[in-house]
This record gives structure tokens, sequence and C-alpha cells, in this order.
């Protein structure tokens, strides 16, 4: 993300929580252009299952705009506020959102997963390891962690699947 403001630059958006797709319709609505990635997810009811569309990043949505002129962003019903360092809106570089966008277009499967970065500590949320922690050392499909007793300088390392991990 950079801070540098210009004219036309995405910026992600907080929403509430599941106000994503409203948000997208009001910024539709005013020709702001607007980009909401979603996920095809069964969800189940007690009489029916139904493929529906979910928010890839839940309370996330993005849109470019000019952020000098972001009050008709902000007064959008569901926005909580434009995602930023220190209260100042960052932009994202527009590589990255269309990236995600031809991702999102192609016919390729795609899940959400956490972002965790070699060297992180990491805890195993499912699988026979849960609950375990250790420090991240591979990443791709499967991850490679290692589990240490630091006072005898001993470790061991294994594999998990890596959407079965998240940092600490």
């Amino acid at each position: 993300m950079t801070s540098e403001a210009g004219p036309e630059q995405w910026y992600a958006l907080w929403t509430r929580s599941r106000h994503e797709k409203l948000v997208r319709e009001q910024l539709q609505e005013k020709s702001i252009e607007v980009f909401l990635p979603t996920i095809t997810k069964w969800s189940r009811w007690k009489d029916r299952k139904k493929q529906i569309e979910w928010p890839l990043f839940p309370s996330y949505c993005f849109a470019r705009f000019d952020v000098a002129n972001r009050l008709p962003v902000l007064k959008c019903e569901g926005v909580v506020q434009i995602v930023g360092i220190d209260g100042v809106p960052s932009s994202i570089p527009a590589v990255e959102v269309e990236s995600i966008r031809q991702l999102v277009e192609s016919e390729l499967s795609y899940d959400p997963c956490p972002l965790v970065k070699e060297g992180e500590m990491v805890k195993v949320v499912s699988g026979p390891l849960k609950g375990v922690t250790g420090r991240l050392v591979r990443k791709g499909a499967h991850a490679r962690l290692v589990l240490s007793v630091d006072l005898i300088g001993q470790a061991v390392s294994v594999e998990v699947d890596a959407a079965d991990v998240r940092a600490l």
C-alpha cells in the first residue's frame, strides 16, 4: 500500500459486516468504479442447500476514486472507513486489484487463505495438529512448520496443509 494521493486510485473500504453488496450497489449508483471479489459457497438451511456468492474478503470491497473527493464514498450506508495508516487513506497498487480481478474472472478454482509470511510464528487451527504452534519455514500448498524446544536447542519439522495455519 502507498499513501500518496492522486486522482482515481484504488482504495480498500472497510464495511460493516454483511454490507459489502449494499456498498457496491451504492457506489455503482454514484458512478464510482467498485470491485467486490466473490467466491461461490454452499449455504445450508434446515430445508435446503443453495450456492451463494460470498465476499472473498469479508467486510472489504475496493473502489477507485480521487481521495480528495471521498465524501460520497464515506456517505454510503455500510462504509466504516477507507483503510489506511494513522487515519490517512492508503491507495492500493492497481496491479494487485487487477490480479485479483483476473483470478476471479478465470475458470480456476480458488479459496481465501490467511496471509502468513515465512519466519512467522503460526498456530495450526484444524487437522490432527490443531492447537500446535510453530515457526513457518516454507509456504506453498503445504506449509513446513518447525516445532522447537528452545531450552535444549532441538526442533522437529512437519508439513501441514497451508490452509490449516494462522498467524499468531
